[in-house]
Protein backbone atom coordinates (compact mmCIF):
# COMPACT_ATOMS: atom_id res chain seq x y z
CA UNK A 1 0.00 0.00 0.00
CA UNK A 2 2.42 2.63 -1.21
CA UNK A 3 -0.27 5.22 -1.93
CA UNK A 4 -2.64 6.70 0.61
CA UNK A 5 -5.94 4.85 0.90
CA UNK A 6 -8.98 7.13 0.92
CA UNK A 7 -12.22 6.23 2.70
CA UNK A 8 -15.32 8.39 2.21
CA UNK A 9 -17.61 9.53 5.04
CA UNK A 10 -20.87 10.93 3.62
CA UNK A 11 -23.42 12.31 6.09
CA UNK A 12 -25.66 15.39 6.27
CA UNK A 13 -24.95 17.08 9.59
CA UNK A 14 -27.51 19.74 8.65
CA UNK A 15 -31.15 19.34 7.71
CA UNK A 16 -34.12 17.25 8.80
CA UNK A 17 -32.21 14.24 10.14
CA UNK A 18 -29.08 16.05 11.35
CA UNK A 19 -29.09 14.49 14.84
CA UNK A 20 -28.81 10.97 13.41
CA UNK A 21 -26.26 12.09 10.83
CA UNK A 22 -24.12 13.83 13.42
CA UNK A 23 -23.84 10.62 15.41
CA UNK A 24 -23.01 8.64 12.26
CA UNK A 25 -20.40 11.24 11.28
CA UNK A 26 -18.81 11.24 14.73
CA UNK A 27 -18.88 7.46 15.04
CA UNK A 28 -17.19 6.98 11.67
CA UNK A 29 -14.46 9.53 12.33
CA UNK A 30 -13.73 8.28 15.85
CA UNK A 31 -13.76 4.67 14.66
CA UNK A 32 -11.23 5.33 11.91
CA UNK A 33 -8.95 7.19 14.32
CA UNK A 34 -9.14 4.44 16.95
CA UNK A 35 -8.67 1.71 14.35
CA UNK A 36 -5.53 3.33 12.96
CA UNK A 37 -4.15 4.01 16.44
CA UNK A 38 -4.35 0.32 17.38
CA UNK A 39 -2.56 -1.07 14.35
CA UNK A 40 0.82 -2.65 15.04
CA UNK A 41 1.97 -1.67 11.53
CA UNK A 42 0.69 1.79 10.53
CA UNK A 43 -1.06 2.31 7.19
CA UNK A 44 -1.66 5.56 5.31
CA UNK A 45 -5.46 5.77 5.41
CA UNK A 46 -7.22 9.12 5.09
CA UNK A 47 -10.85 10.18 5.41
CA UNK A 48 -12.55 12.16 2.66
CA UNK A 49 -15.61 13.78 4.28
CA UNK A 50 -18.61 15.46 2.67
CA UNK A 51 -21.77 17.01 4.08
CA UNK A 52 -24.61 17.05 1.50
CA UNK A 53 -26.89 19.06 3.79
CA UNK A 54 -29.83 16.67 3.21
CA UNK A 55 -29.86 17.65 -0.49
CA UNK A 56 -30.39 14.46 -2.50
CA UNK A 57 -28.60 15.81 -5.57
CA UNK A 58 -25.53 16.65 -3.48
CA UNK A 59 -25.29 13.08 -2.25
CA UNK A 60 -24.74 12.03 -5.85
CA UNK A 61 -22.16 14.72 -6.66
CA UNK A 62 -20.32 14.21 -3.35
CA UNK A 63 -20.19 10.45 -3.86
CA UNK A 64 -18.99 10.95 -7.42
CA UNK A 65 -16.16 13.20 -6.21
CA UNK A 66 -15.14 10.64 -3.58
CA UNK A 67 -15.09 7.75 -6.05
CA UNK A 68 -13.81 9.44 -9.19
CA UNK A 69 -11.62 12.31 -7.96
CA UNK A 70 -10.29 10.98 -4.65
CA UNK A 71 -10.15 7.29 -5.54
CA UNK A 72 -12.23 6.10 -2.58
CA UNK A 73 -13.26 2.46 -2.83
CA UNK A 74 -15.25 2.52 0.41
CA UNK A 75 -17.91 5.01 1.53
CA UNK A 76 -19.43 4.94 5.00
CA UNK A 77 -22.55 6.93 4.55
CA UNK A 78 -26.14 8.01 3.98
CA UNK A 79 -28.95 7.92 6.52
CA UNK A 80 -32.12 7.80 4.43
CA UNK A 81 -33.03 5.03 2.03
CA UNK A 82 -33.61 7.67 -0.64
CA UNK A 83 -29.97 8.78 -0.40
CA UNK A 84 -28.71 5.19 -0.29
CA UNK A 85 -30.66 4.24 -3.40
CA UNK A 86 -29.50 7.43 -5.14
CA UNK A 87 -25.81 6.59 -4.89
CA UNK A 88 -25.84 2.79 -5.23
CA UNK A 89 -25.63 2.84 -9.07
CA UNK A 90 -22.55 5.07 -8.81
CA UNK A 91 -20.97 2.79 -6.21
CA UNK A 92 -21.65 -0.19 -8.49
CA UNK A 93 -20.15 1.61 -11.49
CA UNK A 94 -16.88 2.21 -9.61
CA UNK A 95 -16.76 -1.31 -8.13
CA UNK A 96 -16.75 0.15 -4.63
CA UNK A 97 -18.51 -0.65 -1.35
CA UNK A 98 -21.10 1.44 0.47
CA UNK A 99 -21.25 0.76 4.20
CA UNK A 100 -24.78 1.53 5.44
CA UNK A 101 -25.27 1.76 9.22
CA UNK A 102 -28.91 2.79 9.75
CA UNK A 103 -32.06 0.69 10.18
CA UNK A 104 -33.91 0.30 6.90
CA UNK A 105 -37.04 -1.25 5.41
CA UNK A 106 -35.45 -4.38 3.91
CA UNK A 107 -36.11 -6.04 0.55
CA UNK A 108 -32.66 -5.20 -0.71
CA UNK A 109 -29.38 -7.11 -0.85
CA UNK A 110 -26.89 -5.41 -3.11
CA UNK A 111 -23.42 -6.81 -3.75
CA UNK A 112 -22.01 -3.29 -3.46
CA UNK A 113 -23.54 -2.53 -0.05
CA UNK A 114 -22.61 -3.81 3.40
CA UNK A 115 -25.73 -3.47 5.55
CA UNK A 116 -24.57 -2.86 9.10
CA UNK A 117 -27.93 -1.56 10.34
CA UNK A 118 -30.94 -3.77 11.12
CA UNK A 119 -33.63 -4.82 8.66
CA UNK A 120 -37.29 -5.61 9.57
CA UNK A 121 -36.79 -9.05 11.10
CA UNK A 122 -34.29 -7.35 13.44
CA UNK A 123 -36.50 -4.37 14.36
CA UNK A 124 -40.15 -4.22 13.20
CA UNK A 125 -41.08 -7.86 13.77
CA UNK A 126 -39.72 -8.10 17.32
CA UNK A 127 -41.16 -4.66 18.17
CA UNK A 128 -44.65 -5.77 17.17
CA UNK A 129 -44.09 -9.08 19.00
CA UNK A 130 -43.41 -7.02 22.12
CA UNK A 131 -46.16 -4.42 21.71
CA UNK A 132 -49.23 -6.38 20.61
CA UNK A 133 -49.52 -8.88 23.50
CA UNK A 134 -49.01 -6.07 26.02
CA UNK A 135 -51.12 -3.24 24.61
CA UNK A 136 -53.50 -4.79 22.07
CA UNK A 137 -53.86 -5.31 18.35
CA UNK A 138 -55.46 -2.02 17.25
CA UNK A 139 -52.67 0.06 15.72
CA UNK A 140 -52.40 3.52 14.20
CA UNK A 141 -49.54 3.93 11.69
CA UNK A 142 -47.67 7.16 11.03
CA UNK A 143 -44.76 7.38 8.60
CA UNK A 144 -42.42 9.60 6.63
CA UNK A 145 -43.67 10.22 3.12
CA UNK A 146 -40.95 8.27 1.33
CA UNK A 147 -39.79 4.69 0.98
CA UNK A 148 -38.96 4.12 4.70
CA UNK A 149 -42.44 5.12 5.88
CA UNK A 150 -44.28 3.45 2.99
CA UNK A 151 -42.52 0.11 3.24
CA UNK A 152 -42.43 -0.07 7.03
CA UNK A 153 -46.15 0.59 7.28
CA UNK A 154 -46.89 -1.83 4.42
CA UNK A 155 -45.09 -4.54 6.36
CA UNK A 156 -46.80 -3.54 9.59
CA UNK A 157 -50.22 -3.80 7.96
CA UNK A 158 -49.47 -7.30 6.77
CA UNK A 159 -47.96 -8.45 10.07
CA UNK A 160 -50.75 -6.99 12.20
CA UNK A 161 -53.40 -8.49 9.91
CA UNK A 162 -51.67 -11.89 10.14
CA UNK A 163 -52.06 -11.64 13.93
CA UNK A 164 -55.77 -10.76 13.65
CA UNK A 165 -55.07 -7.17 14.61
CA UNK A 166 -56.57 -4.03 13.10
CA UNK A 167 -55.18 -0.87 11.50
CA UNK A 168 -57.41 1.97 12.71
CA UNK A 169 -55.61 4.73 10.82
CA UNK A 170 -52.59 5.52 8.67
CA UNK A 171 -51.04 8.90 7.84
CA UNK A 172 -47.85 10.17 6.18
CA UNK A 173 -45.98 13.44 6.61
CA UNK A 174 -42.98 15.03 4.88
CA UNK A 175 -39.89 15.19 7.09
CA UNK A 176 -40.18 18.95 7.56
CA UNK A 177 -43.94 19.03 8.23
CA UNK A 178 -44.77 20.08 11.80
CA UNK A 179 -48.55 20.62 11.54
CA UNK A 180 -49.83 17.48 13.23
CA UNK A 181 -53.16 18.69 14.61
CA UNK A 182 -55.31 16.61 12.25
CA UNK A 183 -53.26 13.51 12.96
CA UNK A 184 -53.58 13.95 16.74
CA UNK A 185 -57.32 14.61 16.46
CA UNK A 186 -57.79 11.41 14.49
CA UNK A 187 -55.80 9.40 17.04
CA UNK A 188 -57.90 10.88 19.84
CA UNK A 189 -61.11 9.86 18.08
CA UNK A 190 -60.03 6.35 17.13
CA UNK A 191 -58.12 5.53 20.35
CA UNK A 192 -55.70 2.88 19.02
CA UNK A 193 -53.96 0.52 21.41
CA UNK A 194 -50.58 1.80 20.23
CA UNK A 195 -49.08 4.06 17.57
CA UNK A 196 -46.30 2.80 15.32
CA UNK A 197 -44.12 5.81 14.55
CA UNK A 198 -42.07 5.71 11.35
CA UNK A 199 -41.75 9.47 10.98
CA UNK A 200 -38.32 11.08 10.54
CA UNK A 201 -36.88 14.38 11.77
CA UNK A 202 -38.98 17.49 12.59
CA UNK A 203 -42.30 15.80 11.73
CA UNK A 204 -41.53 13.02 14.22
CA UNK A 205 -40.47 15.51 16.89
CA UNK A 206 -43.62 17.62 16.41
CA UNK A 207 -45.85 14.56 16.54
CA UNK A 208 -44.24 13.21 19.71
CA UNK A 209 -44.55 16.56 21.49
CA UNK A 210 -48.21 16.81 20.47
CA UNK A 211 -48.91 13.25 21.60
CA UNK A 212 -47.38 14.05 24.98
CA UNK A 213 -49.76 17.03 25.29
CA UNK A 214 -52.67 14.77 24.33
CA UNK A 215 -51.71 12.38 27.14
CA UNK A 216 -51.63 15.26 29.61
CA UNK A 217 -55.12 16.36 28.51
CA UNK A 218 -56.64 12.88 28.27
CA UNK A 219 -55.37 10.10 30.57
CA UNK A 220 -56.42 7.46 28.05
CA UNK A 221 -53.35 8.37 26.00
CA UNK A 222 -50.76 8.00 28.71
CA UNK A 223 -47.90 5.83 27.38
CA UNK A 224 -48.54 3.21 30.05
CA UNK A 225 -51.75 2.30 28.21
CA UNK A 226 -51.38 3.67 24.66
CA UNK A 227 -47.69 4.10 23.86
CA UNK A 228 -45.86 5.27 20.78
CA UNK A 229 -43.44 2.59 19.55
CA UNK A 230 -40.63 3.36 17.10
CA UNK A 231 -38.01 1.51 15.04
CA UNK A 232 -35.69 4.46 14.49
CA UNK A 233 -35.69 6.58 17.64
CA UNK A 234 -32.46 6.59 19.67
CA UNK A 235 -30.66 8.69 22.26
CA UNK A 236 -29.43 11.24 19.74
CA UNK A 237 -32.93 12.65 19.11
CA UNK A 238 -34.38 12.72 22.63
CA UNK A 239 -32.84 16.06 23.63
CA UNK A 240 -34.10 17.66 20.39
CA UNK A 241 -37.64 16.46 21.10
CA UNK A 242 -37.61 17.97 24.59
CA UNK A 243 -37.07 16.98 28.22
CA UNK A 244 -39.26 14.07 29.31
CA UNK A 245 -41.53 14.33 26.24
CA UNK A 246 -41.03 10.69 25.34
CA UNK A 247 -40.92 9.22 28.86
CA UNK A 248 -42.71 5.86 28.98
CA UNK A 249 -42.80 5.26 25.23
CA UNK A 250 -40.77 2.58 23.45
CA UNK A 251 -38.21 2.08 20.73
CA UNK A 252 -36.19 -0.83 19.40
CA UNK A 253 -32.54 -0.74 18.34
CA UNK A 254 -29.48 -2.93 17.99
CA UNK A 255 -27.76 -0.81 20.65
CA UNK A 256 -28.66 1.40 23.59
CA UNK A 257 -26.13 3.24 25.72
CA UNK A 258 -27.22 1.44 28.91
CA UNK A 259 -26.35 -1.97 27.50
CA UNK A 260 -24.50 -3.70 30.34
CA UNK A 261 -21.69 -5.64 28.68
CA UNK A 262 -17.93 -5.55 29.00
CA UNK A 263 -17.67 -4.58 25.33
CA UNK A 264 -20.02 -1.63 25.75
CA UNK A 265 -18.28 -0.43 28.89
CA UNK A 266 -14.96 -0.49 27.02
CA UNK A 267 -16.54 1.29 24.05
CA UNK A 268 -18.10 4.03 26.18
CA UNK A 269 -14.85 4.59 28.03
CA UNK A 270 -12.90 4.82 24.78
CA UNK A 271 -15.17 7.41 23.17
CA UNK A 272 -15.99 9.45 26.29
CA UNK A 273 -13.32 12.07 25.63
CA UNK A 274 -14.68 12.64 22.11
CA UNK A 275 -18.26 13.44 23.15
CA UNK A 276 -19.38 16.53 25.01
CA UNK A 277 -21.11 15.72 28.30
CA UNK A 278 -23.87 14.63 28.92
CA UNK A 279 -24.23 13.22 25.40
CA UNK A 280 -24.75 9.46 25.31
CA UNK A 281 -23.77 7.22 22.40
CA UNK A 282 -26.63 6.00 20.23
CA UNK A 283 -27.13 3.10 17.83
CA UNK A 284 -26.11 5.25 14.83
CA UNK A 285 -22.91 6.32 16.58
CA UNK A 286 -22.03 2.84 17.86
CA UNK A 287 -22.77 1.22 14.49
CA UNK A 288 -20.82 3.81 12.51
CA UNK A 289 -17.89 3.40 14.93
CA UNK A 290 -17.99 -0.39 14.59
CA UNK A 291 -18.24 -0.10 10.81
CA UNK A 292 -15.23 2.21 10.60
CA UNK A 293 -13.21 -0.17 12.76
CA UNK A 294 -14.13 -3.07 10.44
CA UNK A 295 -13.07 -1.09 7.38
CA UNK A 296 -9.70 -0.17 8.90
CA UNK A 297 -9.05 -3.64 10.30
CA UNK A 298 -9.98 -5.37 7.03
CA UNK A 299 -7.76 -3.12 4.91
CA UNK A 300 -4.86 -3.49 7.34
CA UNK A 301 -5.24 -7.27 7.58
CA UNK A 302 -5.52 -7.88 3.83
CA UNK A 303 -3.07 -5.20 2.71
CA UNK A 304 -5.53 -3.78 0.18
CA UNK A 305 -8.72 -1.77 -0.08
CA UNK A 306 -9.91 -3.92 -3.00
CA UNK A 307 -13.64 -4.38 -2.25
CA UNK A 308 -13.95 -8.10 -3.05
CA UNK A 309 -10.96 -8.89 -0.82
CA UNK A 310 -12.35 -6.77 2.02
CA UNK A 311 -15.78 -8.41 1.62
CA UNK A 312 -14.26 -11.88 1.75
CA UNK A 313 -12.34 -10.96 4.92
CA UNK A 314 -15.33 -9.61 6.84
CA UNK A 315 -17.68 -12.44 5.83
CA UNK A 316 -15.29 -15.19 6.93
CA UNK A 317 -15.08 -14.28 10.64
CA UNK A 318 -17.07 -12.72 13.42
CA UNK A 319 -16.22 -9.73 15.56
CA UNK A 320 -16.70 -8.88 19.22
CA UNK A 321 -18.12 -5.35 19.37
CA UNK A 322 -20.25 -3.02 21.48
CA UNK A 323 -23.19 -4.31 19.40
CA UNK A 324 -22.45 -7.89 20.42
CA UNK A 325 -20.86 -10.74 18.49
CA UNK A 326 -21.23 -9.47 14.95
CA UNK A 327 -21.03 -11.43 11.69
CA UNK A 328 -21.70 -10.45 8.07
CA UNK A 329 -23.60 -12.98 5.97
CA UNK A 330 -21.77 -13.39 2.66
CA UNK A 331 -25.02 -14.26 0.87
CA UNK A 332 -26.83 -11.02 1.73
CA UNK A 333 -24.06 -8.66 2.97
CA UNK A 334 -26.16 -8.04 6.09
CA UNK A 335 -24.94 -8.06 9.69
CA UNK A 336 -26.32 -10.39 12.33
CA UNK A 337 -27.57 -8.08 15.08
CA UNK A 338 -29.32 -8.29 18.43
CA UNK A 339 -32.42 -6.27 19.21
CA UNK A 340 -33.13 -4.36 22.40
CA UNK A 341 -36.53 -2.94 23.30
CA UNK A 342 -36.07 0.23 25.32
CA UNK A 343 -38.54 2.22 27.41
CA UNK A 344 -37.67 5.90 27.48
CA UNK A 345 -36.87 7.25 30.93
CA UNK A 346 -37.12 10.76 32.35
CA UNK A 347 -33.38 11.35 31.95
CA UNK A 348 -33.55 10.96 28.14
CA UNK A 349 -32.15 7.45 28.15
CA UNK A 350 -33.56 4.00 27.44
CA UNK A 351 -34.20 1.37 30.07
CA UNK A 352 -33.78 -1.96 28.30
CA UNK A 353 -36.85 -4.15 28.91
CA UNK A 354 -36.14 -6.97 26.44
CA UNK A 355 -33.08 -8.17 24.52
CA UNK A 356 -32.06 -10.88 22.10
CA UNK A 357 -28.86 -12.52 21.01
CA UNK A 358 -27.66 -11.59 17.49
CA UNK A 359 -30.23 -12.59 14.85
CA UNK A 360 -29.29 -13.38 11.27
CA UNK A 361 -30.71 -10.78 8.90
CA UNK A 362 -33.56 -11.92 6.67
CA UNK A 363 -33.95 -8.89 4.37
CA UNK A 364 -36.62 -10.48 2.17
CA UNK A 365 -38.46 -12.14 5.08
CA UNK A 366 -37.93 -15.41 3.28
CA UNK A 367 -37.99 -17.50 6.46
CA UNK A 368 -40.83 -17.98 8.94
CA UNK A 369 -40.47 -15.79 11.98
CA UNK A 370 -38.28 -17.40 14.59
CA UNK A 371 -36.55 -19.75 12.12
CA UNK A 372 -33.61 -17.46 11.42
CA UNK A 373 -32.34 -16.62 14.88
CA UNK A 374 -29.16 -18.64 14.66
CA UNK A 375 -26.07 -16.99 13.25
CA UNK A 376 -24.12 -18.73 10.45
CA UNK A 377 -20.96 -20.47 11.65
CA UNK A 378 -17.79 -18.48 11.24
CA UNK A 379 -14.19 -19.54 10.86
CA UNK A 380 -12.73 -17.48 13.67
CA UNK A 381 -13.48 -14.60 16.01
CA UNK A 382 -11.78 -11.23 16.17
CA UNK A 383 -12.20 -8.73 18.98
CA UNK A 384 -12.61 -5.08 18.12
CA UNK A 385 -11.15 -3.43 21.20
CA UNK A 386 -12.01 0.29 21.49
Amino acid sequence: MSQAIKVGVLYSTEGAYSAISRDCWDGAHIGVAHGLARLSSPIDLQIVSANPGADLSLYLSNAQAMLRDHGCRHIIGTVTSAARKEIIPLVEKHDALLWYVCPYEGFEANESVIYMGPCPNQHLLPLLDYAMPRFGGRAYLVGANYVWGWEMNRLARQLIDDCSGEIVGERYLPMDETDVDRLIAEIRTRAPDFILNNLVGPSSHAFLRAYRRLGEEDARFHPSSRPVVSCNLTECELSAIGPSVMEGNFSIASYFARLDTAENRAFRSAISTHLESPRSPSAPLATAYTTARLVVDAIAATGTDEPSTVRKFITSRSFSTALGQLAIDGRTNHASLPFHVGRISSDESFDIVMSSLPIAADPYLAHPQGKNASRPGQERHLRIVP
